[in-house]
Formats: structure tokens, C-alpha cells, sequence
């Protein structure tokens, strides 16, 4: 799906525009952009609002938006970055990995303003640089389970209570699997990103004392339960083991259609269960299961970058500040039922109702917002984790060769000294 969007660009003085805007002078003569989104959820449905009334402000920018699936962000984007090619923007998800092609925004935005509001990521992008501004952070993210509640009653079983572990939440849902005849008990995406905060709740530290990343017991411990699970068919050979490589795979389908009562995925997950799932259960966000070291989950998120290999930087800047500033992320992130990254907006909440979420979209997010919380104090090594530039290594890894164990074709040890070798190789 592709929108072909003309799009412009006036003078945005400081001072008349929110603080978070350019200082911009004349308008520039028509300047051609692209940006690249991957169609998840209405994400690429708002952003084109927002560029069709982007063309009040800057009249003479035009603006191609291409909608594409994950995987061509994923895998072909840092391809065509390498190569010196590719959007002019995009949105991506591997903040600090892509480091080295983002357009640094500093020379364009008031810098004071973009630490004052979104200070706690902006480390995130700049993959252990000292500074520097790379990018709006449009979704700030939190991965925790979804629940099926109707599958649940008709079982006659309780919900674990919040500070359950992983292995009270297996027993549950081995007797609603049991009871219901359901496909599976729970599901996770397979994803090294969704499995790192279940892992440090069992002792991974990813991190040595040096700072590199590390595979150790507290990794192996988990990795040896999911792998137990799978095994037994709690957890369904449809995702980890069935996919090759590195490949990422998620569980909508088999939640939405009631195969399995648990779901582990993430916040930006939440409208798009709503929009499928419908009257046709009742399912809530419930917190994170735990283990001996806490109850970790991974904070993370997308961000919109403009490109360094740009030939109008200035515009693309322009835009990507236009985004950022307060009253535009407001809407964003409500339209998107994200969880905002801008500190004032998460002091103030945001009303996810009058964008059409339901209350257990709202009662969601707030509950991820904790998770994150919990996960800040008992798990830091989750925030260090996502603005590694060399998370991608391990997290890659993870879903490569812990599936490649699921599925027989290595032993668990097996797995763990490839994860190892992959790390040992691949990053700085």
C-alpha cells in the first residue's frame, strides 16, 4: 500500500510554533521526501492524516508514504541504509542498531526542549554516543501477556494473582488447556526481544562487568523452560520451532482465534487485539508472570528517523520535529494507543477513549505503564538492553538458535555456545 502524499513546508519561526519546532527560515524551494512505515495496526493510517495536514505547513515538501510489512523494515531497510540507499525517513524499531545512518536533529530543534520531553529515550538512539537528537519517539513499548478471561471461566480456573510466577502461569494454563480442549496454553512471540524480560526474571543479566553482552545460567534457565514447554505442547510448535532463522513470527491468529488462553506480546499489540478480537471473548492485560530475580519485561519501542543519506535534511528534520511537538504527539499517541514517551504527557494521561479504545485497551496500557515501572527497579538491565546498539546480535541469536533446539536440530547446550559465538563475533 502506497500513499502518494504532496506535503510542504512553511517558514516555522521559534517562538510563533511549539518549542520542539524548527527554526526555520524562508521557505526552500519543493523538496521531494520519502518515508517508509510498516502497516502495523492504524499506524500508517494516522501518519498519513498527519502528512495530508502537514501540507498547510510546509506547502512545498511532498511527501511518498510506503507502507510495507515488518519484515521489510527488519531485514531489507539496514540492506538499503548500507547501501547508501532507502527512505528519507522511516519508522524503525531498532533504535541504537541504526544508529549510524540517522540524520543527527540537534542542528535543526531546540535541543533543551527535545531533553526536557523525551530525555529518558533519546539515549536509546544514540547507541552509547555522549549526544545528539535522532529521532521522535512515537511509541514507547512494553512487552507483557494478554489473557483470554472467557477461556478462563469456562475452565473454572483463576487467574494467577499479580507476582505469580512463569510456572503458576503454566499450571493455569495447562488445566484451562486441558478443560477447553484449546490448541495450547500459552503463546509467545518468537522474538529474542519478548523472551530477554521473562529471562532476566530468572537471573539473565545480559551484561558482563565490562558492559559486553553475556549469556549466562539466569538465560539458560529460562531458555531450558520454554524449550520444556514446547516439549510437552503447552506452548504450540507453530512459532519458535517452525520458523528458520532468525525470522520473527507473532501469535495474533492463534489468540485471536481462541486456540490459546495466553499470549505473550506487547502494548502496541493492544488495539490491534481490540479490532480483532471484538465481542468475541473477553480478554484483559495482566501483569507480567515472575521468577526468583523479578518480573521483568522489556521496554522498547518505534521511533521516526530521518536519514543522514538525505538530500533535503532541513525538511526532513522539519517534519520529524513537527511530529514531536506536544500537541501532535498527544494525538498520535492516543489515535495509536501508544504510551507516550513525552514526560509531560505521561504526567498528564491521555484519554484513549475518545480514540475508540475500549477499557480493556485503556486498563491495558495503564497496566503495561506499571510493568514498566516494576521492571525499571528490579530489572535495569532491561533499559541498558534496549538502547545497546548490539541488542539485534543477541536478540537475533536468541530466536535463531533457541528454535533451532526446539526443534531438534541442536541441543540446548548447542544453542547456548551458537548464541555465544554470535555475540563474540558480531558485536563491538
Amino acid at each position: 500500500m502506497t500513499y502518494h502524499i504532496t506535503r510542504a513546508r512553511r517558514a516555522l519561526v521559534f517562538g510563533t510554533a511549539s518549542a520542539l519546532a524548527l527554526t526555520i527560515g524562508a521557505a526552500a524551494s519543493a523538496a521531494d521526501l520519502d518515508l517508509m512505515i510498516n502497516a502495523n495496526d492504524n499506524q500508517a493510517v494516522v501518519i498519513a492524516d498527519f502528512i495530508e495536514r502537514y501540507k498547510s505547513v510546509a506547502p512545498d515538501v511532498n511527501i511518498t508514504l510506503n507502507v510495507v510489512g515488518y519484515d521489510v523494515v527488519r531485514e531489507q531497510l539496514p540492506v538499503q541504509l548500507e547501501a547508501g540507499s532507502g527512505p528519507d525517513i522511516a519508522l524503525v524499531t531498532n533504535l541504537g542498531g541504526l544508529n549510524s545512518y540517522y540524520l543527527d536533529l540537534t542542528p535543526y530543534v531546540d535541543a533543551a526542549a527535545w531533553e526536557a520531553a523525551y530525555g529518558a529515550v533519546l539515549p536509546w538512539y544514540r547507541a552509547g554516543k555522549p549526544d545528539g537528537i535522532y529521532g521522535f519517539h512515537s511509541e514507547l513499548t512494553v512487552t507483557g501477556p494478554y489473557a483470554n478471561l472467557t477461556m478462563f471461566e469456562e475452565a473454572g480456573v483463576d487467574l494467577p494473582a499479580n507476582g505469580a510466577t512463569w510456572e503458576d502461569w503454566a499450571e493455569a494454563t495447562q488445566t484451562v488447556m486441558d478443560e477447553t480442549g484449546a490448541y495450547a496454553g500459552m503463546i509467545m512471540d518468537r522474538s529474542g526481544h519478548r523472551m530477554a524480560g521473562p529471562a532476566m526474571s530468572y537471573g539473565a543479566k545480559y551484561f558482563d562487568a565490562d558492559g559486553g553482552l553475556l549469556i549466562d545460567d539466569g538465560f539458560r534457565t529460562f531458555s531450558q523452560m520454554m524449550l520444556d514447554w514446547h516439549a510437552s505442547g503447552l506452548m504450540p510448535a507453530d512459532i519458535w520451532p517452525a520458523v528458520s532463522g532468525s525470522k520473527y513470527a507473532n501469535g495474533n491468529e492463534m489468540f485471536f482465534n481462541q486456540d490459546v488462553p495466553f499470549y505473550m506480546s506487547g502494548s502496541w499489540n493492544a488495539g490491534n487485539v481490540q479490532s480483532n478480537v471484538g465481542d468475541k471473548f473477553d480478554w484483559a492485560v495482566v501483569p507480567v508472570p515472575c521468577g526468583p530475580a523479578g518480573c521483568g519485561v522489556m521496554p522498547g519501542g518505534a521511533g521516526v528517523v530521518a536519514f543522514n543519506h538525505t538530500e533535503h535534511p532541513q525538511e526532513a528534520a522539519n517534519f520529524v520535529a513537527w511530529l514531536a511537538e506536544k500537541e501532535n504527539a498527544k494525538e498520535w499517541y492516543t489515535r495509536t494507543f501508544s504510551i507516550p514517551a513525552h514526560a509531560e504527557l505521561q504526567e498528564e494521561g491521555l484519554d484513549y477513549a475518545s480514540a475508540g479504545a475500549s477499557a480493556a485497551v485503556a486498563d491495558g496500557l495503564n497496566t503495561f505503564a506499571a510493568m514498566a515501572g516494576v521492571a525499571a527497579k528490579q530489572t535495569p538491565q532491561a533499559f541498558a538492553l534496549q538502547g545497546s546498539p548490539d541488542n539485534f546480535v543477541v536478540f537475533n541469536a536468541t530466536a535463531q538458535y533457541l528454535g533451532a533446539a526446539m526443534n531438534g536440530e541442536l541441543t540446548l547446550d548447542e544453542a547456548m555456545e551458537k548464541i555465544k559465538e554470535e555475540i563474540a563475533t558480531n558485536t563491538n
